[in-house]
């Protein structure tokens, strides 16, 4: 009976062992399970305090930017209609400009866009026309379209093109070499006449041939990079008059060259006098 009772009793001190081992099991993977968590949350407390510091860095530079602005004096900046920013500067400039156009057509500028269209289209023909009547200007919403006439630029038929043309091509480089923001999309454009040659099957060809000729010519000849030119053959498909006359089809055989302008450094470029 006294071995039973030892026996009885040395069982419960091995099932009490028993249980308090299993309980501090469970504690230890409790605990290593808060700290995992712990960890966790501080890691995603510092990352969230890395982005809400660079949004704040972020607000204060922008901040400092509008700033800026605001203090400065002969720059500060005006909205235009929502088309373009320029500067007090630039506005001054291009009132003196408006004070030589000829006061027809400047009767005729109801709007703040169309002074600009006008100050900017007198400057580039100023710069870069010999002959008013080879070259027109006509600007819409500060993107600048030059109608070059064939006359300037190529013979009859051809796409070599002249050396008459490199005065105005020359022109037009600075032009554009001023705002390495700017494309500029040079247009074939021909009359209704047909062509077919071993060089061109129709006038198609022809347009795009002397579009290229013209571009060819900007890159090699006055460094404008050739990422930022475009060339395109319009055909006699885009006619400025009607081709009934000889007149009329020496109109329409032209290059298109479009350029979208920076207004303060196109002002600056073109202001070959002491405005």
């Amino acid at each position: 009976m006294k071995r039973l009772t030892v026996t009885g009793a040395a069982l419960c001190i091995v099932l009490a062992s028993c249980v308090s081992k299993k309980k501090y099991v469970a504690l230890e993977d409790n605990l290593a399970t808060t700290q995992s968590q712990l960890t966790k949350t501080q890691v995603e407390k510092e990352e969230l305090e890395a982005k809400v510091s660079k949004i704040e860095a972020r607000v204060a530079e922008y901040n400092e930017r509008i700033n800026s602005l605001k203090e400065m004096n002969d720059g500060q900046m005006t909205s235009v209609d929502d088309l373009t920013v320029m500067s007090n500067n630039t506005k001054e400039k291009m009132r003196t400009t408006l004070s030589k156009v000829d006061p027809s057509e400047l009767a005729n500028a109801k709007t703040l866009e169309d002074s600009i269209n006008l100050a900017v289209s007198y400057n580039l023909k100023k710069s870069i026309a010999d002959e008013d009547d080879d070259v027109d200007v006509n600007i819409d919403k500060t993107v600048v379209m030059i109608n070059i006439s064939d006359k300037l630029l190529f013979k009859s038929g051809s796409y070599k093109v002249s050396s008459k043309a490199d005065n105005i091509l020359g022109k037009l480089a600075e032009v554009i070499n001023s705002e390495p923001s700017m494309e500029v999309m040079v247009e074939g454009h021909t009359d209704s006449k047909t062509i077919s040659t071993e060089l061109f099957r129709d006038n198609w060809d022809l347009s795009v041939k002397r579009a290229t000729s013209i571009v060819r010519i900007l890159q090699e000849e006055y460094q404008v990079d050739p990422a930022r030119l475009i060339a395109a053959g319009r055909s006699s498909y885009i006619p400025l008059v009607e081709n009934d006359t000889e007149e009329n089809r020496s109109k329409n055989r032209r290059t298109r060259i479009v350029i979208i302008p920076n207004l303060d450094k196109f002002f600056a470029l073109l202001d070959s006098e002491s405005l």
